[in-house]
């Protein structure tokens, strides 16, 4: 369900602000009703709405999981002419955006939809959605190092929350080592800053999650519709009942 005024300003009849105005002005009916109190919701596929008696077409909510590659913006446009997830999904039937960014450095799972109610819901702190990444750093940090990581470590921004970390692999050929870490945070560039403060810079960073969706299946570059039921469990994740 969907705010009126949005449907409205989705389907290209006026900005957010002047759809609002165009609803108390009685010009909108909701299934053959006049409707003209803000903040009603309707379905934007099921329900007819109508501005001045002309039918709207509401825009069918899409969800996609991408395996965004190193080398790629998350952005729907770049100035410096690079490669943007946009383009990575430009045949997706409607218009997406990611939720949230993962560095233009940093490759993995990232979600895209147009439901901008379920994006906001879970970009917020409240929501605790995990996200976990495989990182290999230079050097080989000791578990005392790892352990500030878990109980939280202070950056330029503030304290961390403590963070789910382990040690995958130790390659003392190569010097470096593959680590495994859960944050629920979605500060910018917020795990190679951590790995930076135990003194291990990030030499390559891979998101393998986020929430329950992982890069089963994708090939870099590719992407996949969500089923219902991971849509369903999204929007339960994402409900007020979930805030921490």
């Amino acid at each position: 369900m969907e705010r009126l005024q949005k449907v409205i300003s989705q389907a290209g009849i006026a900005s957010r602000r002047e759809s609002e105005s165009i609803i108390t002005a009685g010009r909108v009916t909701v299934n053959g009703k006049v409707v003209t109190e803000l903040g009603v919701k309707v379905d934007p596929v099921k329900d007819k709405v109508r501005v001045d008696g002309k039918l709207i077409r509401g825009e069918k909510l899409v969800y996609l999981l991408l395996f965004k590659p190193k080398g790629v913006v998350s952005t729907l446009s770049d100035p410096e002419g690079r490669e943007t997830v946009a383009q990575l999904v430009s045949d997706a039937p409607q218009r997406v955006y990611p939720v949230g960014r993962l560095d233009y450095n940093t490759e993995g799972a990232l979600l895209l939809t147009n439901d901008g109610e379920l994006t906001h819901a879970l970009l917020h702190p409240s929501r605790h959605v995990k996200k976990t990444y495989i990182a290999r750093v230079k050097g080989i940090p000791a578990e005392e190092k790892l352990d500030k990581l878990r109980t939280g470590i202070k950056l330029d921004d503030g304290m961390t929350a403590p963070a789910e970390v382990y040690l995958l692999e130790a390659d003392q050929q190569k010097g470096d080592a593959r680590i495994e870490i859960t944050i629920h945070e979605g500060r910018n560039h917020q795990v190679r800053r951590m790995c930076d403060a135990i003194g291990y810079s990030v030499k390559q960073l891979k998101r393998v999650s986020f929430a329950f969706l992982t890069l089963e299946g994708l090939k870099r570059g590719q992407y996949r519709s969500l089923t219902d039921d991971e849509v369903k469990k999204l929007k339960l994740l994402a409900s007020e009942e979930n805030k921490e």
